[in-house]
């Protein structure tokens, strides 16, 4: 399978990686079903809801990130077949990114008074995703 990734001189502008990550991870969906596999949410299910995105916006984003090798499904059930989802190495790797932009938010994109601002800091609930 080739990753769907466009070669540097086809991306428009300047070419560069961070270019070319964007056109896999620079998508919102993309990077808040990154946040909730990291989290330890693995089933559809859980990841709608915990991104808060429509069903058909999440099979698209984890689509993408399937054919990236970001993410990979793995069957849970035969009968009827069921799949849930996991972070690859590559998907693994971008855990230090996300924890940047947590940061980042924290500081700049949410108001110091908001009452939510550090309840909403993501516990990853398995040790598996988080490096």
């Amino acid at each position: 399978m080739t990753a769907p990734f466009p070669a540097l001189d086809e991306l428009p502008g300047r070419p560069c990686p961070i270019a070319a990550s964007l056109e896999v991870v620079g998508e919102r969906w993309a990077l808040l079903v990154l946040r909730e596999l990291w989290m330890g949410s693995h089933r559809f299910g859980e990841i709608v809801a915990g991104t808060g995105a429509p069903r058909d916006r999440i099979a698209a984003r984890l689509k993408v990130l399937e054919e990236a090798r970001v993410v990979e499904r793995r069957e849970y059930q035969q009968s009827p077949p069921r799949f849930d989802y996991h972070l690859t190495d590559s998907g693994r790797a971008l855990v230090p990114v996300l924890k940047a932009l947590l940061v980042w938010g924290r500081e700049y994109a949410v108001d110091a008074d908001d009452p939510l601002r550090r309840l909403s800091d993501p516990r990853p609930r398995t040790t598996e995703e988080n490096p």
